[in-house]
């Protein structure tokens, strides 16, 4: 190799310079190359070629390329000597602390802490020590440095100031060398610092002024109330602001916004533009009634500072959505739910993959300082970022750094440094700013824009500033931070500095800055007053969502048009090949479409299928969902040969809408936040989360409580979000066995979620579309099975598809009724160790009933079969799971509600109460199930 061709110039230049940082780092054919003396790559390398020869390095340095003649005659070049030779190792070697330290020696705290500073950053304890004359002969262009300078000694203060200042970068932790070279490049040549100009810094005084006064007044009106504060993080607002107007001009049609309570307030108020009016409606509320009653929303929901809103805003590059997601009091467990609800806006599902546009919804993330290295959700989040079922196209994360979290000193909550630590990780780039600084703030927003919009990846900006008054304004922070509350008490607000320095300027009088305060108290105090005027006046009763049963539902599938899908779904290209032992199982499928025989599988790939011909868009996730835990579903197919992957589901000829399947990584908080996210945004299709067993649902279980059972009740939030959790004792021990249905029953209310438990593959057929097809979308919790899944007695038959529905009771269809004097009713696949008992056929006074659906439980079906039984004398109810879980303590007054006028008693054949759901022996497994059969059939 002698050198390169024009098309690879740009690659190599890049390589040059990481050789030049690290000779070891590239290729030894690279290597060989730059160090020949042949390359036109080194000799256009301003000043390296004569350093080169000067190193001793065997070669005469390459003919320089030919320039333009100069106006000046130029001063004759320095001869090189060792002591300049180390001048410029030593240079070099300050250069990359400053871009690697410099933070260390940042001004970033608003309250004037000294930064700590790094030796590596003094030029005199360098050696050799870069005296300023030292500096003075050391060329800047061998540096390979952004900012302008002839020499080491103009271009350090530039350095030092971009690294050192009010803004500090942590960029040298990321691998990918392109995205390093950008960052410096951008940095170092202030692109994205450009001053504002005088009618810009009015706008920002002003943006500054209504969100100091904001809150200003909120304090003074309800003294004592709780409004979480954003003073000491003003500039936020305005942070914002531009993020907003730069995602609508890099094409987004939607800014989705995930945050806590701190400063929420002014975000709903300035960014959303919600009306004062509103805000100062939820205040009044807690103080009487009338005033939150006199709305829509009524006054049964959650509190002020969680509430979700959305808002249209104008920008230069047109009107955007802004979206703020409803969030509860669980710092960051809104974080996927927003990543899913941006990945839904930017899912285009009348393609038959889900074509993704990243650029069409931008994800932004407001966190708190202890909660980011604190709660274990934003690391599963940041995982997801690189995730091909999963990115966003880059989250602007933004942690609202008050320097303390509620009462906890930064040394008690973290091990690291920064609380924006863990984000290194991820190859995060890191952007510190002093809250005190606007102008700064506002420029690292447009950096961070700009390298999401290059690379669709994620930014974190760590905003650091504090909180004027305590965790909230009911809240004393001097007991606790006593010498940091009585310092920011003397600290003027940033825009009291900021008006300072226009002043100064001349850019503002101050009889006009302060006109800029008293006009928005003004406004809010006329907004207030006019919302007491409200108070009193009558108004509708809150509307209720629709609820239903899901009975006027046809879920059933014309005969002719599930043979057509079933031979479809087991097409694969000429040249694919599926494995042979696989194939051969799925080929019995046609065989079974006729003669029966139905599986669990092959029934669920039949309702996806019709419903994607009817428009209906599915995602499907989990983990190892694309092939089943059980390996039941293989709805992704893989080439023995290539590899390549073939999804028959996405190749139906008349479907009409998207099927995304993706396996998930082995999380459930932020990967079902996110569905929930994603189905919130897209309330027309059927998004399903899988777990690997449904025991491992409980590490989901804040997104369960404080999402998907409650958002309705809180935030008139509903979804049709499906869970499918495998459930079912067969000798696993005690974490594959349970669900814990019961933790869904208790949580079960106000018809807010469905639960079911279905025991057929057609059960599971006409379940699944009827969670589509209903026009009232509930989030569905299914018990799945595990070794029903191949059960031929839980198969069905293409007339059970064709004609049948979904059967809320499903009595016993071989009893005769005249005789039962004992039911039994219970649910899942308990039902099957019952019927396929080996006492079950001497017990002819039996009948064994299933219950389906668990919630709402179906009183008048239950009743109807109770009522068919004339002679009963007693109805047990047997489950697998202790008697302090499963469905037994929710539903007991369901099930002895029609026995009670005939005085039939109603008892429990299960396990006893038990701390862990079950036996870790397979053998105690069997004879405690053989228990609760022969206790159910009354056979013991």
């Amino acid at each position: 190799m002698t050198d390169v061709d024009g098309l690879n110039a740009g690659f190599a230049r890049d390589l040059l310079e990481e050789y030049l940082e690290n000779p070891d780092a590239v290729p030894s054919e690279w290597r060989q190359l730059f160090e020949s003396g042949d390359s036109d790559i080194v000799a256009t390398h301003p000043g390296l070629a004569r350093l080169l020869e000067a190193a001793g390095n065997g070669h005469p340095a390459p003919a320089s390329a030919p320039t333009a003649a100069p106006t000046e005659t130029p001063s004759q070049a320095e001869p090189v000597s060792d002591e300049l030779l180390g001048a410029v190792a030593a240079a070099m070697a300050l250069v990359k602390a400053h871009r690697m330290h410099g933070h260390l020696a940042a001004h970033l705290d608003p309250l004037g802490s000294e930064p700590p500073g790094d030796p590596a950053l003094e030029p005199e304890r360098l050696i050799p020590k870069l005296t300023p004359e030292l500096q003075a002969r050391v060329p800047a262009t061998v540096l390979r440095m952004y900012v302008t300078g002839d020499t080491l000694a103009d271009a350090l203060p530039r350095l030092s100031a971009t690294y050192t200042g009010t803004i500090a970068y942590e960029i040298e932790h990321i691998a990918d060398h392109e995205k390093r070279m950008w960052l410096r490049q951008a940095i170092e040549s202030g692109k994205y610092r450009t001053p504002l100009s005088a009618e810009e810094k009015k706008e920002l005084l002003a943006r500054l002024s209504r969100v100091e006064a904001f809150e200003q007044y909120l304090r003074r009106a309800f003294l004592g109330q709780k409004q979480f504060s954003i003073e000491g993080l003003d500039v936020m607002v305005p942070m914002l602001d531009e993020a907003i107007d730069l995602a609508a001009e890099n094409g987004a049609h939607e800014v989705v916004i995930g945050m806590a309570h701190r400063g929420r307030l002014n975000v709903l108020a300035h960014t959303l533009g919600l009306g004062y009016d509103s805000i100062l409606r939820e205040f009044e509320g807690e103080r009487t009634i009338e005033a939150v009653v006199a709305t829509d929303e009524g006054g049964t929901g959650d509190v002020k500072y969680h509430l979700g809103a959305v808002g249209t805003r104008s920008t230069p590059a047109g009107e955007i959505t802004v979206t703020l997601a409803a969030n509860p009091s669980h710092l960051e467990a809104v974080d996927p739910v927003v990543e899913g609800r941006a990945r839904a806006e930017q899912t285009d599902r009348a393609t038959r993959h889900g074509m993704h546009d990243p650029s069409v919804a931008m994800p932004v993330l407001i966190h708190g300082d202890a909660s980011f290295p604190g709660q274990g959700g934003v690391a599963e989040t940041l995982n997801l970022a690189a995730l091909e079922g999963y990115s966003t196209g880059g989250t602007l994360h933004l942690i609202a750094n008050n320097q303390v979290g509620f009462t906890t000193d930064p040394s008690e909550g973290r091990s690291t440094r920064y609380s924006s630590d863990l984000a290194k990780g991820f190859d995060v780039p890191i952007i510190h700013v002093n809250a005190d600084d606007p102008e700064a703030a506002m420029s690292v927003v447009r950096l961070a824009l700009a390298f999401r919009r290059r690379f669709e990846s994620d930014v974190v900006i760590d905003l650091v500033g504090y909180r004027r008054h305590g965790h909230n304004e009911q809240d004393e922070a001097a007991y606790t931070q006593p010498l940091m509350t009585a310092q920011i008490a003397e600290h003027p607000t940033v825009r009291e500095q900021f008006a300072q320095r226009l002043v100064a300027d001349a850019v503002v009088t101050q009889e006009g800055a302060e006109q800029l305060l008293a006009q928005v108290t003004t406004e809010l105090k006329q907004a207030h007053e006019a919302l007491k005027a409200t108070f009193g006046v009558p108004h509708q009763a809150e509307g209720k969502i629709p609820f239903s049963s899901g009975d006027g539902v046809v879920t059933a599938v014309a005969a002719d048009r599930l043979r057509e899908l079933n031979e479809e779904l087991l097409r694969v290209p000429e040249e694919f090949t599926v494995h042979p032992k696989l194939m051969g199982q799925l080929e019995r499928r046609l065989k079974t479409i006729e003669e029966g025989g139905i599986d669990w599988g092959q029934a669920e790939a039949l309702a996806f299928g019709s419903l994607l011909v009817e428009g209906i868009p599915i995602r499907l996730t989990g983990q190892d969902t694309e092939r089943g835990t059980f390996s039941h579903r293989h709805a992704v197919l893989h080439d023995v040969q290539t590899g390549e992957t073939f999804t028959p589901l996405q190749n139906l000829a008349d479907a009409t809408a998207s099927f995304e399947i993706y396996n998930s990584p082995l999380s459930e908080y932020a990967c079902l936040g996110f569905e929930y996210g994603y189905s919130i945004a897209a309330p027309e299709a059927l998004v399903l989360w899988e777990a690997q067993f449904g025991d491992f649902i409980n590490g989901a279980q804040i997104v369960i409580d404080q999402f998907i059972v409650a958002g309705l009740a809180k935030w008139r939030e509903t979804t049709r979000l499906t869970l499918l959790l495998p459930h079912g004792y067969e000798g696993n021990g005690p974490e594959h066995s349970s669900a814990r249905l019961e933790r869904f029953l208790q949580l079960a209310a106000q018809e807010n979620i469905r639960v079911a438990n279905p025991s057929t593959s057609g059960q599971h057929f006409h379940l699944l579309r009827r969670q589509a097809l209903d026009a009232a979308g509930r989030p569905l919790v299914v018990m799945t099975p595990k070794g029903l899944l191949r059960l031929k007695q839980a198969s069905s038959t293409l007339t059970d598809l064709a004609e049948g529905s979904f059967q809320q009771v499903i009595d016993d269809p071989t009893s005769k009724h005249e005789e039962v004097t004992r039911l039994v009713f219970c649910s899942g696949k308990v039902y099957y160790d019952i019927a396929g008992h080996e006492a079950r056929a001497e017990a002819t006074q039996v009948a064994v009933a299933r219950l389906e659906q668990l919630y709402p439980f179906p009183v008048d079906a239950y009743a109807d079969v109770i009522a068919g039984y004339p002679n009963l004398r007693e109805v047990v109810w047997a489950q697998e799971e202790p008697q302090n879980m499963g469905a037994w303590r929710t539903i007991r007054h369901r099930l002895e509600a029609p026995l009670k006028e005939a005085a039939i008693p109603l008892t429990y054949a299960g396990r006893p109460w038990r701390a862990s759901p079950s036996e870790g022996y397979p053998t105690a497994h069997l004879r405690e199930q053989d228990r609760i059969v022969r206790a159910a059939l009354g056979t013991t």
